[in-house]
């Protein structure tokens, strides 16, 4: 199959609704010819049913990447999953969360809990996951892109997730410093707003609409995550051999234009 992701597998993460960059971001992948295999947590018959919507079959592996055991043995169930030789060219994380009392103007009042859960899950966790598929990638290189959205300044009702998407931001280059050496990149997407099933579970999220309809130079639809998903793609392709550390953003030009 011809494609600017032929012959290459490409793991992904965070495939919960068909309206998710994730979910398009594998289907693309499919189309250019890549082998998918995805990740879920909790809900997997829910990943089961979106993951047939896709062009093509994909295997699918639980991974929580608050567990230590599910993020050892990742490369051993993905060989599991599609035989001893496995490697991988590509990961895309796109995995965030943060309890309600860490969104919706609770800044001030957060408790440290709410706050650690929020950046563990949705920053540190970009390490994680790359050290966990490192096995499966060290020989050949490859690319891993993370989903970002802009950490530059403070959005309304973002509050804590903001600040774990700054955390992701400095993750994703020290990231790509250390991973490097191994012919290994990490960018990452900074997506304007899509209304997602994560979308929906932020207060205020209506404000983001207000926003880009009025910034947005070039226009933004919320109900299309397919350019976002677009970008994604092209980064795990060799179209980009040499950036690395670097945020993309696809978000209609909001960040570039002033209030």
């Amino acid at each position: 199959m011809s494609g600017i992701l032929a012959g290459q597998r490409i793991l992904v993460t965070g495939v919960l609704m068909e309206s998710s960059i994730a979910f398009h971001a594998a289907r693309i992948a499919q189309e250019q010819g890549a082998e998918v295999v995805l990740t879920g947590y909790g809900r997997l018959s829910l990943v089961e049913r979106i993951a047939k919507r896709l062009p093509r079959p994909a295997p699918l592996i639980e991974l929580d990447v608050q567990d230590t055991g599910h993020l050892e043995s990742l490369a051993d169930r993905v060989r599991e999953s599609v035989g001893p030789d496995a490697r991988l060219d590509g990961v895309v994380h796109s995995i965030a969360f943060a309890p309600q009392d860490a969104l919706g103007g609770n800044f001030l009042d957060t408790g440290w809990d709410s706050v650690a859960t929020a950046v563990e899950v949705s920053a540190y966790s970009l390490k994680a996951l790359a050290v966990a598929a490192l096995p499966l990638m060290r020989e050949r290189g490859g690319s891993i892109v993370g989903l970002d959205f802009d950490a530059q300044v403070a959005w309304p009702a973002y509050d804590w997730m903001g600040v774990a998407k700054a955390a992701l931001e400095s993750t994703s280059r020290y990231v790509a410093r250390d991973l490097g050496p191994h012919g290994i990149r990490c960018n990452l997407v900074a997506a304007g707003p899509i209304k997602t099933m994560a979308a929906k579970s932020i207060p205020g999220f209506d404000t983001f609409r207000e926003v880009w309809s009025t910034r947005a130079p070039i226009g933004w639809d919320l109900s299309d995550p397919e350019p976002a998903a677009r970008a994604v793609v092209a980064l795990l392709s060799d179209w980009f051999p040499r950036t690395t550390g670097e945020i993309v953003h696809v978000d209609g030009g909001v960040h570039a234009i002033g209030a």
